[in-house]
């Protein structure tokens, strides 16, 4: 490289990089047809399966699509996510007739050889175990809902509720992971990155997709950041962790001595570094990163007033319930969602862990339910008085249920339970579904669906149908294959739709 007496301008550092063209740059350049080619399946807008009718308006800030496949019921979804595996049968199941049954043995008609984890397929008997707590019927719909929900008691009305969900995987981490991207394996895009990756940001300053964590009180299951990874996406699509404390994202302020004039010129120089290695090497994440870095910048100011709900009145504490005062609690979690709602973030995912209870389930599930119904409620009923809740899809649920015998053993009061994917219960809300229902049913044992069964994928499908966005279109070419969300599987549940 030549040197120089004086400083490297922009314009000198275009012509040294054009200058210098080794081996391997030349057959790189040579190879740039048949590149070229490839690289026209991944940029925005050149991926023929990308290229789909659609109706309505723009879809966002940097989204694949022009305008949504069909008109949106929804604009953003506010995901409660339950990891552990609420159990069903404790909460929304109820099965009366389970009681004449207590300590009985599971009849093998209902099980019919099914799959157990390694936690009780060693037992010599599967007793049956009714639940410990009373249920009632609320609302128009009738509801069933257990002492244990009753701030989600007064809400029924407005909630669409699923006792009909099952998936194939039957423990933690594949089955989350199965919710959270559409595949049991890691390394797939995550809900919310399909999302920013078809309809974009609708607003500049905060991310698209937002991450929020919580843990209860009772040995909670880990969770992992690939949850909310981009995957094969741009890493402009991954989810970002807002955290509680003085810094909610990390390395987005200015070290001490920089200011703010500094931090700018610094990141226009880099932008022209980056661009110049963009325009050698043809790699779009180049040019991700330079959005990342500006989205950093915005995000210095946005992010500090988005989570600062030190101006909230009493009443809005009083209605999340006093652990909203808490930063990192679910309560304070839910208080936060609301506001990034207003603030028009597309996915807001909030994480609650605690829901694993193998053992002492009656003790343990209660403070796990008291962790979350008011706040969960409460998160509701704040976005239909600020006029948010018709175009918010608010979704509550977990990875699995929990199964109707006991795990280990079986007393008048006390009792575990193993996971249980064959059927389990979710709840959903606002943003186009259909309020005070109930759908799906499942046998006396809360074991099998009986009618009206709902598969994960068809869950995902029918949460980017209310967004506008048709399943089957919204692909990525990775590998040699077009990707979606649902893979190949999927239906959209017409029957959950007002």
């Amino acid at each position: 490289m030549a040197k120089h007496n004086r400083p490297l301008k922009y314009t000198d550092l275009e012509t040294e990089a054009a200058l210098q063209v080794n081996r391997r740059q030349f057959l790189s350049r040579l190879s740039l047809g048949l590149g070229g080619v490839a690289l026209s399946s991944l940029l925005p807008g050149c991926n023929p399966a990308e290229s789909v009718p659609t109706v309505s308006g723009n879809t966002g800030l940097g989204g694949i699509l022009d305008t949504t496949h069909i008109a949106p019921r929804a604009k953003r979804v506010i995901y409660l996510f339950q990891s552990g595996g609420p159990a069903q049968i404790d909460l929304f199941d109820y099965k009366p007739k389970l009681a004449e049954m207590f300590g009985a043995e599971l009849p093998g008609s209902v099980r019919m050889g099914q799959r157990l984890t390694g936690m009780t397929a060693y037992q010599s008997s599967l007793p049956v175990a009714p639940s410990f707590f009373s249920f009632k019927q609320y609302g128009q719909s009738g509801a069933w809902l257990s002492e244990l929900m009753p701030h989600t008691a007064k809400i029924a009305d407005e909630l669409c509720f699923v006792r009909s969900m099952y998936t194939e995987a039957i423990n933690h981490d594949p089955a989350i992971t199965f919710f959270q991207t559409g595949s049991q394996q890691p390394g797939r895009p995550s809900m919310g990155s399909w999302l920013s990756y078809g309809l974009g940001s609708d607003n500049e300053n905060l991310p698209t997709f937002c991450v929020l964590l919580s843990r209860g009180l009772i040995r909670p299951q880990p969770i992992y950041s690939r949850l909310w990874g981009n995957g094969f996406l741009a890493s402009m699509h991954q989810g970002v962790q807002f955290r509680a404390g003085k810094d909610p994202v990390l390395f987005i302020n200015n070290p001490d001595g920089v200011e703010a004039p500094d931090r700018r010129r610094a990141l226009d120089r880099l932008a022209e570094l980056n661009d110049i290695r963009a325009k050698e090497f043809g790699d779009p994440e180049v040019y991700s990163r330079i959005s990342q870095y500006e989205m950093a910048y915005r995000m210095q100011t946005s992010v500090p007033e988005a989570m600062d709900i030190s101006g909230e009145p009493e009443e809005v504490y009083d209605l999340y319930g006093p652990d909203s005062r808490r930063p990192g609690t679910f309560a304070a979690n839910c208080l936060l969602a609301r506001r990034l709602a207003e603030r028009n973030v597309k996915f807001i995912q909030l994480y609650h862990m605690g829901w694993d209870q193998h053992v002492d389930l009656p003790h343990d599930l209660r403070l796990q339910a008291k962790d979350t119904d008011q706040a969960s409620a409460a998160l509701v009923m704040d976005l239909k008085r600020r006029g948010l809740l018709e175009d918010t899809l608010v979704v509550w649920g977990g990875e699995f249920g929990r199964t109707v015998y006991s795990q280990g053993r079986l007393t008048n009061d006390n009792y575990g339970r193993d996971h249980h994917p064959r059927c389990f219960t979710i709840w959903m809300a606002g943003g186009g579904v259909k309020p005070g229902t109930v759908y799906g049913e499942t046998d006396d044992f809360s074991y099998n669906i009986v009618k009206d069964p709902v598969h994960v994928h068809d869950f995902q499908a029918t949460m980017m149908h209310l967004l506008g966005v048709d399943h089957e279109k919204l692909t990525f070419k990775h590998q040699g294959r077009r990707y979606r969300l649902t893979d190949v599987h999927g239906k959209v549940v017409k029957d959950l739709l007002a």
